[in-house]
C-alpha cells in the first residue's frame, strides 16, 4: 500500500509517502532520505520497500521531500530547515504509530543531513544504513555538480539552479552553511555501532577515498561495493546493497 500525505506543522507542508502493509501492525519505520535534487518518488526507495514488504507486516518505509525538493514550496534551500523536517517527521511518527522503532535508509545529500542531524541533536534512530552519503558535501557541490555558470551567478551575488536531471536553486548563504557544517570534522564514535556505510568504488560525485577515511576515522562499518557508481544503476549491485542494508536494520 503507498500513501501520499502532507505534514504541516509550524508553517512548513512537508510531501511524504508511506509504503506499508498493515499501518495498524506497524512497529518498526524507516525514513528514507533521497539526494540532492531528488523526491519522495525515489525509484531506489521503491524498489527497497517492495523488497522489505514481501516478507515484513509490521514494518513501514516512508519517503519525504527535502526543502525545495520535489513539490516541496519553499524558496530558499537551508540546511536548518532541513533540520526541521528531520524533527517534525520524527515528532509526527512518534504521534501516528504510538513511538514505533526508527530506522534510517539515506543516500548522498540525505546521508550528510542525516549524518548532521544526529551529531547536534542525538541519536533517536536504531540504525541508519547509508548509500554513498556525501561525508564531504561542500566539495561535492563545488566540484561535482556545480558548473562555471552556476559560479558566476553566485560570485555576482544571485542564486544558481545547480543539479543533473532535477534542478534546486542554491545561493552563497547555503553554500557557506555547508561549508561551516562540515562532518568529516565531527566525532561519531559513539553512535558508529549504529551505522553502516556502503559506497561504490566508482562513485563519479563522492569521492570513495573521502567516505572510507570517514568510516575509518569514527570505526564505522564500512562495505565497498566493487564497480557500483554513485546512484548504483547496475541492478544486480542496487540489489546487493538492498540486501546487505536488511541485514544490518535487521530485517528480513
Amino acid at each position: 500500500m503507498e500513501k501520499y500525505f502532507n505534514i504541516n506543522a509550524e508553517g512548513c507542508s512537508i510531501r511524504c509517502k508511506l509504503y506499508s502493509n498493515e499501518r495498524e501492525e506497524v512497529r518498526k519505520l524507516i525514513l528514507f532520505g533521497h539526494g540532492f535534487g531528488g523526491h519522495k518518488d525515489n525509484k531506489a526507495a521503491e524498489r527497497f520497500a517492495k523488497r522489505v514488504l514481501e516478507k515484513n507486516k509490521n514494518i513501514a518505509i516512508m519517503t519525504f521531500n527535502w526543502p525545495c525538493h520535489g513539490d516541496d514550496v519553499r524558496k530558499k534551500l537551508r540546511l536548518e530547515d532541513c533540520d526541521t523536517y528531520i524533527r517534525l517527521i520524527l515528532a509526527w511518527m512518534n504521534e501516528q504509530f504510538a513511538a514505533p522503532e526508527l530506522y534510517v535508509y539515506a543516500t548522498s545529500f540525505g546521508g550528510y543531513l542525516f549524518l548532521k542531524y544526529i551529531s547536534e541533536a542525538g541519536m533517536p534512530f536504531v540504525k541508519i544504513a547509508f548509500r554513498c552519503p556525501a561525508v564531504n558535501m561542500y566539495e561535492v557541490i563545488q566540484n561535482a555538480i556545480m558548473t562555471d555558470d552556476n559560479w558566476k551567478l553566485i560570485n555576482k551575488g544571485k542564486s544558481a539552479l545547480v543539479g543533473f536531471d532535477r534542478k534546486i536553486k542554491i545561493d552563497k548563504i547555503f553554500l557557506d552553511s555547508l561549508r561551516e557544517a562540515d562532518i568529516t570534522k565531527r566525532d561519531y564514535l559513539e553512535q558508529a555501532d549504529q551505522l553502516l556505510i556502503l559506497q561504490g568504488t566508482k562513485d563519479e560525485i563522492v569521492r570513495f577515498e573521502a567516505v572510507k577515511a570517514f568510516a575509518e576515522d569514527n570505526v564505522i562499518e564500512f562495505e565497498p561495493i566493487e564497480g557500483a557508481d554513485h546512484r548504483f544503476m547496475n541492478q544486480e549491485k542496487m540489489d546487493l546493497a538492498i540486501s546487505l542494508i536488511i541485514t544490518f536494520l535487521g530485517l528480513k
